[in-house]
């Protein structure tokens, strides 16, 4: 199994398809952002071959990221695949939403439910400010057809000076809809250093803004959660804040994450410790890989904080090339 020297039980694999977006966040990447040569991406037969190997010691839920796993040549076929593997409980898919509404009849098909949308603005003109492009209505119709087909969609909404004005709304749209609203604390993974000054808006922070307007009653945490749930009074959806920078969370830690190259990361925050690509192109067998994983993992370090006080990069890398 796939154990920490802490004794957690690492169950959860994020892997990202690819380094690529269709949009240009200021807050995931920087403007000069240099994207890898497809032939350095992991190919689908590797992904297969790896996340099967670690469905047998004890990984049973699988995230597809990237960048925008969409702008991914056949990324249906993948996802499908992934589905059929025996002991994978779920399979879910991270978006910005903009390629999604084609593809609602393959995540069926594939017997996907669960989908997180990236979403910041629920306005038109400062989407266009925010991402750089101008398909807002493209995530919207996605966000919209998503519901209209009954998948769990969860709705991140990263908290910025830019956005602060625009919380009630986005918790406003839970009355009527049952879509979780998840705000996330921002994080400096932009791969500019410079464009991150610190959190001016905390988890607490937020939560006390929306209690301004709004009775919260605390919903039940499930285990390894990496947020804060609650449900607004008289509302049929729910809403979620997670301390992505503040790390309150991190103790209980299940995840292990996994780049479009294949970089092996235990923490979001730390360096890549493992590059899983290039053992199996150096032709190694699936009883060397596991040990090399189980190796990584068994070090993976306390938190988020641990994590970055070892890490080597002054200036973080960007978001779409960690893998969210």
């Amino acid at each position: 199994m796939l154990i920490d020297k802490f004794g957690r039980n690492i169950n959860y694999l994020r892997i990202a398809v690819t380094d690529r977006c269709n949009l240009r966040c200021n807050y995931c990447m920087p403007e000069n952002q240099h994207f890898v040569e497809r032939e350095q991406l992991l190919t689908y037969e590797e992904i297969i071959r790896l996340v099967a190997l670690l469905s047998e010691h004890g990984i049973s839920k699988v995230r597809v990221t990237g960048g925008e796993p969409f702008v991914r040549k056949d990324i249906s076929s993948l996802l499908k695949n992934l589905g059929s593997i025996e002991n994978i409980k779920q399979v879910s898919i991270t978006t910005n939403g903009v390629l999604t509404f084609s593809h609602i009849a393959d995540l069926i098909a594939a017997g996907i439910k669960n989908v997180n949308l990236s979403l910041d603005t629920l306005k038109r003109d400062k989407f266009l400010q925010l991402t750089h492009r101008g398909d807002f209505l493209k995530v919207l119709n996605s966000f919209h057809a998503l519901l209209a087909n009954d998948f769990n969609v969860k709705l991140n909404m990263v908290v910025m000076g830019s956005n602060i004005n625009e919380i009630l709304d986005f918790v406003e749209l839970t009355k009527a809809l049952p879509v979780s609203v998840r705000f996330i604390e921002e994080m400096p993974f932009n791969g500019q250093g410079h464009a991150y000054s610190g959190l001016e808006w905390n988890y607490t922070k937020i939560l006390s803004h929306i209690e301004t307007k709004y009775k919260l009653y605390k919903e039940q945490d499930p285990a390894n959660a990496i947020a804060v749930h609650y449900k607004p009074e008289g509302h049929m959806g729910s809403i979620a804040v997670i301390p992505a920078f503040s790390r309150t969370l991190c103790g209980s830690c299940n995840r292990l994450r996994i780049t479009a190259t294949g970089g092996v990361r235990t923490c979001l925050y730390g360096n890549e410790v493992l590059n899983v690509r290039d053992l199996m192109r150096n032709g190694v067998d699936d009883v060397r890989l596991l040990e090399e994983i189980q190796n990584a993992v068994y070090n993976k370090p306390m938190d988020g904080f641990t994590a970055a006080a070892s890490a080597k990069a002054k200036v973080p890398e960007s978001m779409s090339l960690i893998g969210g």
